[in-house]
């Protein structure tokens, strides 16, 4: 069984959690997109492929961040945090831009 991308082990803790920043740029409007996981990669082809979150669908997303985490808790912790810090989203955003270029 899966819940939000972290797999459940019956009375055992799940493996490390990432948090994760994604970007994407679409008719020169970027996008920043908050998640968690215990596969970056697995969950980056998700987005990619249009299976991810709704609000990722018909994009083509990079990994811009990620953060590792011992326990499920810790990664939701720092995503709620970094949902809501829209100064450090903007700065990954324009370093994406600056590379892209």
């Amino acid at each position: 069984m899966k819940l939000l991308g972290c797999p459940l082990r019956a009375n055992a803790l799940p493996d490390t959690c990432f948090t994760y920043v994604l970007g994407s740029v679409t008719d020169g409007k970027a996008r920043t997109y908050v998640g968690w996981t215990t596969d970056v990669k697995a969950r980056l082809q998700a987005h990619n492929a249009g299976t991810g979150a709704k609000s990722t669908r018909g994009r083509t997303w990079v990994v811009l961040h990620t953060e590792e985490f011992k326990t499920r808790g810790e990664a939701m912790s720092r995503e709620w945090h970094l949902k809501r810090d829209r100064k450090f989203r903007k700065k990954l955003v324009e370093e994406f831009l600056l590379m892209i270029d």
